[in-house]
């Protein structure tokens, strides 16, 4: 049970980082120093390491390890009574794997297409998630693990939260398009050009990606309130209000992107914090889902208490 909480906590900051080093190749133009081909860069298994290439190959043999240990993971989890949950994640885990490995070769194949790339960056979020809630899930034995709410409390959030989620995967999936086809500052940092309405397809995809991007930090803070005003527990409040600090920080970190005209560490860490964000609100999603499944476990043990004690008097 450690070891495959170890694993898994390996493989999410192992994804972390390769999802905000997979923007530093993007923003560096990196993306073709393998040239289009695949799985062999530039024709061979170890290339010349230098440039564009070193920065290529570094990504792929990072994507490599994490595959590896992914599959590891999968094994280790497979042989042992995890529970069938467990088991279905894991599956669903090592699918996602499969799919963004083929859509790895098929942007690098066909050179680098935007639309594959944003839904490569989409694929590599869910799987980031599933790594998540299998690393936090192996803690749930745990007998500091306490539930805090009723059922239909705790259902409410989690119903919040996976909108929320969804949201951040549209916000990153416009943005990445945005990135790839090079409609970065079609706006500027608050309107675009002289007014604040968009005119062209470029201005129209801008717009929409800050419009959720402020949906986003809005929902947040109105879910940080709720934990507050309805009493939805400390473990709940507290990664409420590490989200809503992180989204306050994305959103000037994004001004600050498009005033320095799309700065390649801004740009990089931009993407970073916005990844990050997304680790916030899958860590308290699962937090939540951990925390039903605790209540339903504690529910069901004292009906089955009250129910032995009942048939003892009997």
């Amino acid at each position: 049970m450690v070891r495959n909480k170890h694993l898994a906590l390996v493989g999410v900051l192992l994804t972390y980082f390769l999802i905000v080093f997979g923007g530093y190749v993007a923003s560096s133009n990196s993306g073709m120093g393998c040239g289009p081909e695949w799985p062999l860069c530039n024709g061979e298994v170890i290339p010349a390491l230098k440039g564009a290439t070193l920065i290529e190959y570094l990504h792929r043999v990072i994507g490599a390890t994490l595959g590896l240990l992914s599959v590891l993971l999968f094994f280790t989890l497979m042989r042992k009574r995890n529970g069938r949950k467990v088991h279905q994640v894991a599956f669903a885990m090592l699918v996602l794997l499969v799919i963004q490995v083929l859509l790895g070769a098929v942007v690098v194949v066909l050179d680098l297409p935007s639309i594959v790339i944003s839904v490569h960056l989409i694929i590599a979020m869910l799987f980031l998630f599933y790594l998540i809630w299998i690393w936090k899930h192996l803690e749930i034995e745990d007998r500091k693990y306490k539930a805090y709410l009723t059922e239909g409390n705790l259902r409410s959030v989690i119903r919040h939260l996976n909108m929320l989620l969804m949201l951040l995967l549209c916000t990153m999936a416009f943005g990445a398009y945005i990135k790839h086809q090079t409609y970065g500052l079609a706006c500027g940092w608050l309107g675009c050009r002289q007014t604040f309405y968009p005119t062209t397809i470029p201005e129209l995809l801008q717009t929409i990606h800050r419009g959720l991007a402020v949906i986003s930090t809005l929902y947040i803070l109105l879910l940080t309130l709720w934990s507050f005003t309805k009493g939805w527990g400390r473990g709940i409040q507290k990664r409420l209000v590490l989200c809503t600090l992180a989204v306050l920080f994305q959103l000037v970190i994004g001004a600050v992107v498009v005033m320095t005209f799309l700065d390649l560490s801004w740009a990089v860490f931009h993407l970073a914090i916005g990844t990050g964000l997304f680790v916030l609100v899958s860590e308290t999603r699962v937090y939540a889902g951990n925390s039903l499944m605790k209540s339903n476990k504690s529910v069901a043990q004292r009906r089955s208490w009250h129910s032995g004690r009942r048939s003892l008097e009997e």
